[in-house]
């Protein structure tokens, strides 16, 4: 391809990236060194409070990590990556496996399977809550079981949130985890069978190892979304729930609602900067798997 054609193809997307997204990046890592005050929003050479200097170095940062609620949100957010994402995944493997098997009415169970992954997440959340409250089907089975009124707590809230992520995202592993075993070779599981491999085995050492960079993107996806939740933390996690939030929350909450814009970029920064010091490791391995396979 001629060097001309390329960049008559490559320009519009490079123009497009570095509008939404280089530039906002950039520019939420600017204002994290300023105090922005709402009254003069942007205007960063105006700051009443600090002698008429906006500019205040590091200390939205150490702000931040003096600020025990970000180190609760933080907790919270890692706990809810740690757990929904390998079940995420887990449930996604073991259903497609099942769709894989099944002859009639395939279509007809994928399609209910994917209605979860169709609906917003914020109808989700609100599906899945109703569930817990209102004399919903969850709240009447656990009060027959032990006969006491149930209400979401403290303690319950998180396995609620946990729930309605897992149930929603589900599906997106499910789907592309089938299509991954649509393109497994037949001859690979008839040579499995011939050699005696059982089902765990030739799940453990023919279909996962086939569907490996299929998992590797699942994984990644997962954690980057997992990380940055919102809707169902939203929904469910009200101020009766403080130790329930998310780290996209407690950002929200320290930029606009105490109007803290400064502290508010400078946690958007640590949030991009959590989210690729988790996928690091998968990132690292996804290049060496290319490596291996150009040499």
């Amino acid at each position: 391809m001629k060097r001309r054609t390329f960049w008559t193809f490559a320009t519009p997307s490079v123009l497009i990236m570095t509008l939404l997204m280089a530039f906002p990046l950039a520019t939420t890592l600017y204002l994290s060194f300023f105090r922005v005050l709402p009254r003069n929003r942007y205007r960063l050479n105006v700051c009443e409070d600090l002698g008429g200097s906006c500019f205040v170095g590091w200390k939205n940062y150490t702000d931040v990590f003096a600020d025990e609620e970000f180190w609760t949100a933080l907790w919270f957010t890692l706990r809810f990556v740690a757990i929904t994402v390998p079940v995420q995944i887990a449930f996604g493997l073991a259903v497609a496996l099942l769709l894989d098997r099944v002859g009639r009415g395939r279509s007809f169970y994928m399609a209910a399977l994917l209605t979860p992954f169709i609906v917003t997440p914020v109808v989700g959340s609100l599906i899945v809550k109703d569930l817990f409250e209102r004399g919903g089907l969850i709240k009447f089975v656990i009060e027959a079981l032990t006969g006491n009124d149930f209400l979401l707590s403290t303690g319950t809230v998180n396995y609620a949130i946990y729930l309605q992520s897992i149930w929603h995202v589900m599906p997106f592993a499910m789907i592309s985890l089938f299509a991954g075993l649509q393109s497994l070779p037949e001859e690979r599981m008839e040579a499995a069978s011939i050699d005696g491999a059982g089902f765990w085995r030739s799940l453990w050492h023919v279909k996962i190892p086939h569907l490996r960079s299929i998992l590797l993107f699942i994984t990644m996806v997962s954690l980057m979304d997992a990380y940055r939740v919102y809707d169902s933390v939203f929904i469910f996690a009200t101020e009766r729930f403080s130790d329930s939030r998310s780290l996209q929350i407690y950002t929200i909450e320290v930029a606009q609602d105490l109007g803290r814009v400064g502290r508010g970029n400078a946690l958007s920064v640590l949030t991009v900067l959590g989210v690729f010091v988790i996928l690091f490791p998968f990132l690292h391995l996804s290049y060496k798997e290319q490596i291996a396979e150009r040499s």
